[in-house]
């Protein structure tokens, strides 16, 4: 948990202070498959990354971010289930076929951090649409392929964009 702490912490301070396509992201979502929503009821993620402009209409980088399935209780029997946690390490690439609209995708490798959960490959369908001039909402389904368990949900999320410092 310190690791995590610490890297999110570096990555959000340099990328404000020397990162012109700094993101910050929350999302939430819920488990579409049997096995994820027997122990999972609800998630909720923070992601946070650095995004180049390759040209007009494609962008590239890498992301890192914190992912926390809450245990279900309804279905639990009283048990004490454990909140299933990763830590995503991913590249990121966007394709921009409007001002307002993105499809991409992060793909990686998105480490387990609660216990017996090893992780697994990483992949992140993205679809957004650009509110502002620095947030964005989208819609995302993500797969973590782990033999502790089937993660794969949907979410819904907010993405906020610091704005570029001007050196001058």
């Amino acid at each position: 948990m310190r690791l995590l702490i610490i890297t999110l912490v570096l990555l959000w301070t340099t990328g404000i202070q020397a990162q012109p396509g700094f993101k910050l992201g929350l999302h939430g979502g819920l488990p579409i498959n049997q096995e994820g929503n027997d122990a999972v009821s609800l998630l909720m993620g923070l992601d946070t990354g650095y995004l180049f402009a390759l040209g007009e209409v494609v962008d590239a980088g890498v992301m890192v971010g914190f992912i926390n399935g809450f245990p279900e209780k309804f279905d639990s029997g009283g048990a004490d289930l454990p909140h299933i946690q990763f830590l995503p390490l991913a590249g990121s690439f966007r394709v921009w076929p409007s001002r307002s609209f993105s499809i991409g995708a992060d793909l990686g490798y998105a480490i387990g951090i609660n216990s017996g959960n090893e992780g697994g490959f990483y992949y992140k369908p993205i679809l957004g649409y650009l509110m502002g001039s620095q947030t964005e909402i989208n819609l995302s389904y993500t797969n973590v392929d782990t033999d502790f368990l089937p993660w794969r949900t949907v979410q819904f999320g907010i993405l906020y964009t610091f704005p570029q410092r001007s050196r001058y």
